[in-house]
């Protein structure tokens, strides 16, 4: 089965979605900021990656996802985020400052997590 990565400050969002995911069958790695993330992304070889925005940093997230397609990483990206809802900001994927493939508001309800999941991985 698949690989997934996911990079999340909240330990809570990356327990829940882990138990989510493990119970499909995925096996799961995870970090709770981009350096180790980074190193994980080595380390691991994920399939697909789940990446927060904001962690450390406000943008982490996509930091880490602009990082991984300069280093030509191909891998798909959902992106999770609750920024809309606490700033009050909309955006969408853009190639060089956006690089992810998909996106989804926290919280997420489990079945629309695996939905999203098993599409980017069948895509």
């Amino acid at each position: 089965m698949a690989k997934i990565l996911i990079v999340d400050d909240d330990p809570d969002i990356v327990e829940a979605s882990t138990l989510f995911l493990e119970r499909e069958g995925y096996e799961i790695a995870s970090a709770y900021n981009r350096r180790d993330g980074m190193k994980l992304v080595e380390s691991f070889g994920p399939d697909l990656l789940i990446l927060d925005v904001m962690m450390e940093q406000p943008d982490d997230g996509f930091a880490m996802a602009q990082d991984l397609r300069r280093q030509g990483r191909k891998l798909p990206i959902l992106m999770l985020t609750s920024v809309a809802s606490a700033s009050g900001l909309a955006f969408g994927r853009d190639d060089e400052m956006v690089p992810v493939d998909e996106f989804q508001a926290k919280p997420v309800e489990p079945a629309e997590l695996v939905r999203k999941v098993k599409a980017l991985l069948n895509s």
